[in-house]
């Protein structure tokens, strides 16, 4: 293995994942550190975590867990992915991970970049934007876990490490590769370790990847990672893909604008069953119900319960916000092993949580790379009965889900 990778939830991980592979690697994707080497034949691994909403603590344990089992597969370079609307709140989880990987890993200049040009994420003069819109006016600004209501990364970041925080103008990375190393080595030289760099175009990334050749460690979105492969001599290739027949079914626990529309265009051509959180939390809803409910459904059915941020917030308010988000994970996790123990084929999710609630419910340990189904969203086999889509909240097209059954299909 070359290149260790460490993503704080399992959307983002098969996203970078997904990435990397198109640009010739052969990657694995791991839940959570392995208990066993990875094969000989694998050029990147991505150690999947649930860690972008738990205690910085825990954050920072997980995660120096699975850099030590990278370490011992042999990786020359490291990654740090996270989502790229830089989901973390005032005390982390993104600073005291990326400040413990660098001291971990001896880092005196670390990138900092969650741009993704193709999902509509760019980062100018140190501000993130997404689809045209400041970070803090995108929506994110009512994320129920992780509120992101300033659009500074700089300003943000500093307010989550005691590493200094600097930045790489986009008039340098439009100047190319040696100007962005010339501009790195100045901020390392002014104290800075964790720097903010710009990034609007794909051009951008891919020149910010080549200038990251020699680096002990990169973080970003998985945008960033477009041109590591490439200083590892892999070239762009097509990612091979079986299909999967059988049923499939569609799980969804995000509250995204994206993921909200996604749901009501579903909705009105296939059948859908929405469950209230409080009803989940109160236990007057049951796994066994929703899972009854799809296995007895045709179509492509939808359980969903992607409601307003604002009536998410009621529950929370009312029940905790851990509790909640227990109870939902848990509720969706069940729902999909009963599913899959019913014959289920295909499974698509929606939310990271989400995701990372249904791959731990199922047991999923290694996920092989398929196609990508929308820019930041691959096809995955989890074994030979079962395919499955990891969709971040705000990814993917209006009718993302009978997209991906689709290629599940093959």
């Amino acid at each position: 293995m070359r290149l260790g990778c460490i993503g704080d939830d399992f959307t983002g991980s098969s996203d970078l994942a997904n990435t990397l592979a198109k640009q010739g690697m052969r990657v694995t994707q791991y839940s959570g550190t392995p208990g066993f080497d990875a094969a000989r034949t694998v050029d990147a691994g991505v150690v999947a975590l649930k860690s972008r909403s738990v205690d910085p603590r825990e954050a920072v344990s997980l995660s120096l867990e699975a850099l030590d089992w990278l370490k011992t597969q042999g990786c020359e370079q490291f990654f740090f992915k996270y989502c790229s609307t830089f989901d973390s709140t005032p005390i982390g989880n993104i600073g005291p991970v990326a400040e413990a990987l660098a001291d971990a890993l001896g880092a005196k200049k670390v990138i900092v970049c969650p741009a993704f040009p193709g999902t509509g994420r760019s980062v100018y003069q140190g501000h993130l934007f997404v689809k045209g819109s400041l970070l803090s006016e995108s929506g994110m600004e009512s994320h129920p876990l992780t509120p992101m209501t300033d659009s500074d990364i700089r300003r943000w970041l500093a307010r989550q490490t005691n590493l200094g925080v600097g930045h790489v103008a986009a008039s340098s990375v439009f100047d190319g590769v040696d100007a962005i190393r010339e501009a790195l080595d100045k901020e390392q030289s002014n104290g800075k370790r964790l720097i903010v760099i710009d990034a609007i175009r794909d051009e951008d990334l891919l020149a910010i990847g080549r200038a990251a050749r020699g680096l002990p460690l990169v973080t970003g979105g998985s945008g960033v990672a477009l041109g590591l492969p490439a200083n590892f001599g892999c070239t762009p290739s097509r990612v091979p893909w079986t299909g999967q027949q059988g049923r499939a079914v569609i799980l969804s626990g995000s509250c995204s604008s994206a993921t909200r529309r996604q749901v009501a265009v579903h909705s009105a051509r296939y059948p859908a069953f929405e469950i209230e959180a409080a009803d989940v939390v109160e236990g007057r809803l049951v796994p066994a119900v929703a899972a009854e409910w799809l296995l007895n459904t045709a179509g492509l059915p939808l359980v969903h319960s992607s409601a307003d941020p604002a009536e998410v917030a009621k529950v929370q308010a009312k029940h905790g916000r851990e509790r909640t988000a227990n109870a939902l994970e848990n509720f969706f996790a069940e729902t999909a092993r009963r599913a899959h123990e019913g014959g289920v084929t295909r499974i698509i999710t929606a939310g990271g949580e989400t995701s990372g609630a249904v791959v731990e419910g199922l047991g999923l340990e290694t996920l092989e790379i398929g196609p990508e189904i929308d820019p930041g969203v691959p096809a995955l086999r989890a074994g030979p009965d079962l395919v499955v889509a990891l969709k971040s909240g705000n990814f993917g097209a209006d009718d993302f889900f009978e997209k991906a059954d689709r290629v599940l299909q093959g």
